[in-house]
């Protein structure tokens, strides 16, 4: 296997943006010194001769001095025309006068002209010289910018075609299969892959060819990018990450160059793994609205290419997450691109509890602290809901100041995850209170008699999330498949609330409590007639499609008379619902005041509360679907 180098390495540091300043400081500062110098060396780029004072005063009385200039205890001395002599330095005592020394004599007669000038000031040279150089070097340091800013605009420009995939496979900190909680299955598909890639010539004496890709698909936070991590921890061969919208960029033939720098990286590393995150991104379904020259399917031609082209033995195997493999081009799914379909599903009850435990391994808990309870209520939970849950019952505890997690703890955690926070902000009249109060224990009363119904698992009327109220049920255990009557059980009880409003408060007291139950009613019904076949007229029948038209509008594939079928069971089914849960509140409407009496007292009520309140509780024949 070739060596590679290791992408997480040790951090860069950053610089010292003080040190940079005061270096950056000096360095002017240098500049500017010199350039004063400079300045004052041109200003007076002139030969002087030295002298002393007497011999500049016996030249003066000789007169072959012109002119006596006095900057300080300087004295700059001009010869007349026509004598032999240079320019002339000298220098007086401090504190004495020309004068003194026998030249006022001299000034007075004419012979030489005297001028006393200001002490030369550095600092003035310094701001002479600053005027300048310093438009000089604006001018030099706009050129050096813009010569920079081509130089990085060409560099990024030369860039666009390079991949942006992460390399890893040296980490110390690997993620292997022991680290991956439940999908057992899915491990099991993807061991044999780590042993492809391990022990390649076991397979190759038997004629067997390596696997060229592999597609994990799953529901949104079942864990396919850690799956695939923990391949290529198990593998220790390179791993290359990359998202599918990282092909993707305004310029046409990027992604196709991408993607060719990917696998070109690859094979030169072989054997190794490209992992492409939501692959859907950039390898969705070709159709009539595209064309050959849009970027994304350029992209799409350049990956089906690479992955079955020509070139076959590249010792490169390619991983790809999704959770639409519906909407992946066909030419991607077929036999010799990606050879193996890995389905990632939601953990069951037992993997739920493997993977709580790996989410609190970390975190301190009480001693009575219930796992197995947090799995059984969270059917159809993710991994990654999982996780939320266990950080945000870590986070009540602290909001607690509590220093382990409790029981309490892990059930406000769930509560807030599935529904939403309490809002104890939220006040209510005593009429809504009541009105929420009879909601709920209609809700709870049809679910708790219907013999196919899920069994309660707590009523509340204090607000969460966008609910005034929640009844909840908890099946008893993880189920695939509901049948008709279990459906219908269901449509029953999220009419109960509304049946209940009715049924207390008359048909001008019904209120848009029910608004959210309506929704799920309507919802349910229809994929029970178009999706399920579950009809009485449509039995066995299904209206379902995804095809779509040159618009992007979804088809129709069936006829007007068939719509108004389908319209007219829905309506059955949602009929017969609101009928059953009017047969069981009236046949128990004792047990309804009970109920709501309790809610308004206690607000909150657990199942055994439920249970007991509706002992004695009676399912009448109206409500009956089977003996």
């Amino acid at each position: 296997m070739p060596e590679y180098k290791k992408s997480a390495g040790k951090k860069p540091q950053k610089p010292n943006k003080v040190a940079n300043i005061l270096r950056l400081a000096v360095f002017w500062f240098i500049i500017f010194g010199i350039a004063a110098i400079a300045f004052g060396s041109f200003s007076n780029n002139v030969i002087y001769e030295e002298k002393s004072l007497s011999e500049v005063l016996a030249l003066a009385k000789d007169e072959k001095i012109d002119s006596i200039t006095v900057r300080g205890n300087e004295l700059m001395v001009t010869p007349r025309e026509g004598t032999d002599l240079k320019l002339i330095r000298s220098r007086k005592e401090s504190g004495s006068s020309l004068q003194e020394q026998g030249f006022a004599e001299l000034v007075d007669k004419g012979v030489i002209k005297l001028s006393v000038e200001e002490a030369a000031d550095i600092w003035g040279n310094i701001l002479d010289a600053a005027l300048v150089i310093l438009p000089t070097i604006l001018i030099i340091g706009f050129l050096i910018y813009m010569t920079r800013q081509a130089q990085s605009m060409n560099n990024q420009s030369m860039g666009f075609g390079k991949a942006k995939a992460r390399l890893y496979g040296n980490e110390k900190k690997k993620v292997l299969f022991e680290d991956v909680a439940g999908n057992e299955a899915a491990k099991q598909d993807l061991s044999e892959i780590v042993d492809f890639l391990k022990n390649p010539k076991k397979y190759e004496k038997l004629g067997a060819k390596i696997p060229r890709g592999v597609l994990l698909a799953g529901d949104p936070g079942t864990g396919k990018t850690l799956m695939a991590r923990a391949v290529a921890g198990e593998a220790g061969v390179p791993f290359f990450s990359i998202s599918g919208s990282e092909f993707a960029e305004m310029f046409v033939g990027v992604g196709a160059s991408r993607v060719r720098d990917l696998f070109s990286k690859a094979k030169k590393n072989a054997p190794s793994i490209i992992f492409i995150d939501e692959i859907d991104a950039v390898a969705h379904k070709r159709d009539a609205r595209g064309g050959a020259g849009r970027e994304d399917e350029q992209t799409l031609n350049q990956i089906l290419v690479e992955m079955d082209g020509f070139e076959n033995e590249t010792g490169v195997i390619v991983i790809a997450a999704t959770n639409r493999i519906d909407m992946l081009d066909k030419a991607l799914l077929r036999p010799g691109r990606f050879d193996r379909h890995v389905n990632v599903t939601l953990p069951e009850r037992k993997d739920r509890i493997e993977i709580l435990k790996v989410h609190f391994k970390n975190k301190p808990t009480e001693d009575d602290v219930d796992l197995d309870a947090l799995a059984a209520k969270t059917a159809g939970s993710s991994g990654a809901d999982l996780a939320n849950i266990a950080n945000e019952a870590a986070i009540a505890a602290a909001r607690n100041n509590r220093k382990a997690i409790t029981n309490k703890d892990l059930t406000e955690a769930f509560e807030r995850i599935a529904i939403g926070p309490e809002r104890k902000s939220k006040v209510m009249n005593d009429h809504e209170r009541k009105l929420t109060a009879y909601h709920e224990a209609g809700h709870a009363i049809v679910g708790h008699v219907l013999p196919d119904s899920d069994p309660v698992h707590k009523v509340t009327i204090i607000p969460r999330g966008r609910t005034g109220g929640v009844t909840w049920f908890l099946p008893p255990e993880d189920r695939s498949y509901k049948n008709v009557y279990e459906l219908k059980d269901v449509l029953a009880r999220a009419m109960g609330g509304r049946v209940a409003e009715r049924l207390m408060f008359g048909e001008d007291g019904i209120t848009t409590g029910a608004s959210s139950d309506l929704q799920h009613v309507a919802q349910l019904s229809r994929e029970m007639v178009t999706e399920e076949g579950m009809g009485a007229k449509l039995r066995d029948q299904v209206f379902n499609s995804d095809e779509v038209n040159f618009f992007g509008d979804r088809a129709k594939i069936y006829s007007e008379k068939t719509s108004e079928i389908i319209d007219a069971e829905i309506e059955a089914l949602n009929k017969e619902a609101d009928a059953r849960a009017e047969a069981v509140l009236k046949a128990n409407k004792k047990l309804l005041d009970k109920l709501a009496e309790a809610l308004i007292e206690k607000e909150t009520l657990e199942a055994e509360e439920v249970k007991d309140i509706l002992k004695g509780s009676t399912l009448p024949d109206a409500a009956k679907l089977h003996e």
